[in-house]
């Protein structure tokens, strides 16, 4: 299936490594140029250099953390220099603040809440100038189906995301008669760099092989823990023309969760 990507151009924030860098190998290989941006600059970098030794787009990789205002209007004012325009925003980026309620901080809150609900609003108000600009502007956030379902093991990213869906959905309504498209991608129990964490707060006496295939077999109904590349596939989907009549969209890829 042709997708009507190439010569398009895509922003993917938390890039440098899982289900971000997932997504960027999955548009590159569709024929869509990238612009990649992470906390990390090393593990950026690798990545860029090998999107670009196995395939002929364009990348730009520049670190950014989109908790700061600043440094999003200096990456977004990088990237628009740099291509000239913008075409789809993958709003990817996220980190865990684990805790229950009763161990929880305001700043805890706070800060999660920074990470994931207000970094999709503002990086989405930095680059939608650009989106309004192209033919068929697309914004696809990753959330969490605990935005849905509430997880008290997960209590920031349940009441957090919660959050972030409902603003996928607002923003898809506010920008639905410019023919821009936002869609929210919520993932279960994916296996990404973020786990090694739950793992070692967990079951640090178990190996780590272990520890996820007995999380998976218990949690999820297919009985196994997702890879990032399942959920590049819909998120590159739902950047394409394919998914032109899709907007509001809140979509799990969680096993069944």
């Amino acid at each position: 299936m042709k997708l009507g990507l190439e010569g398009k151009v895509a922003v993917v924030t938390g890039a440098s490594k899982g289900i971000g860098a997932a997504i960027a190998r999955e548009l590159a290989g569709e024929g869509c140029s990238l612009a990649l941006c992470a906390r990390g600059e090393e593990d950026l970098s690798v990545l860029a250099g090998e999107i670009r030794s196995s395939s002929t787009v364009d990348v730009f990789s520049s670190p950014a953390d989109v908790t700061d205002a600043d440094q999003v209007i200096r990456f977004r004012d990088e990237v628009v220099t740099h291509f000239e325009k913008v075409d789809i925003l993958i709003n990817n980026a996220g980190r865990s603040y684990p805790g229950n309620f009763d161990t929880l901080t305001d700043e805890d809150f706070m800060n999660d809440y920074n990470v994931k609900s207000l970094s999709h609003i503002r990086v989405s108000r930095a680059f939608l100038p650009a989106l309004r600009e192209c033919d068929s502007g697309r914004i696809v956030n990753i959330n969490s189906i605990h935005g849905h379902h509430a997880d008290a093991r997960f209590f920031t990213s349940s009441v957090n995301r919660a959050a972030s869906i409902a603003f996928a959905r607002t923003l898809a309504l506010a920008l639905a008669p410019e023919g821009i498209c936002v869609n929210s991608v919520n993932i279960g129990y994916v296996l990404t760099p973020q786990w090694s964490n739950v793992h070692q707060r967990v079951r640090p006496d178990m190996e780590a092989d272990e520890f996820f295939a007995d999380m998976g077999s218990r949690e999820v109904p297919m009985g196994r823990m997702g890879r990032p590349e399942e959920v590049a596939g819909i998120v590159t989907f739902l950047a394409s023309e394919r998914a032109s009549y899709m907007t509001g969209a809140s979509i799990d890829v969680g096993g069944g969760q």
